[in-house]
């Protein structure tokens, strides 16, 4: 049987990619890998974390962005828990609304509560 090896990326969808390239890049700290420009018209983004490990891809679409407002497709790893906290103090400092830090079902710490423009949870995750 052939292996998976994790991940390639996550597409979520956006209702404005202007809207969403700004706040993904400035409250994750992701950049823009490619732009996806169909008939002349920009209709998502790649993006990636510093060690392009982490990959997020966002398409324009707002049908679906509304019908995930407030669901929770997403859950970021962090590498530790000490780190869960360092981003609860990098979202109050951008002044970013998010619910706080709970315990995860196995015994990590999760960020939980962190919204997108379109009201997607995005968690940070630390085992």
């Amino acid at each position: 049987m052939p292996d998976l090896a994790g991940f390639h990326h996550v597409k979520l969808p956006v209702a404005d990619l202007q809207r969403s390239r700004d706040w993904y890049t400035t409250v994750l700290c992701l950049r823009v890998e490619i732009e996806f420009v169909e008939d002349g018209e920009l209709m998502g983004l790649a993006l990636e974390d510093a060690t392009g490990r982490l990959r997020l891809a966002l398409r324009l679409d707002p049908v679906r962005a509304k019908a995930l407002a407030g669901f929770d497709p997403v859950a970021l790893e962090v590498p530790k828990r000490e780190d869960v906290e360092a981003w609860r103090a990098r979202l109050d400092d951008l002044e970013q609304p998010h619910g706080g830090v709970v315990t995860g079902h196995r015994g990590g710490s999760v960020l939980i509560g962190l919204h997108d423009p379109d009201g997607i949870e995005i968690r940070l995750y630390a085992v």
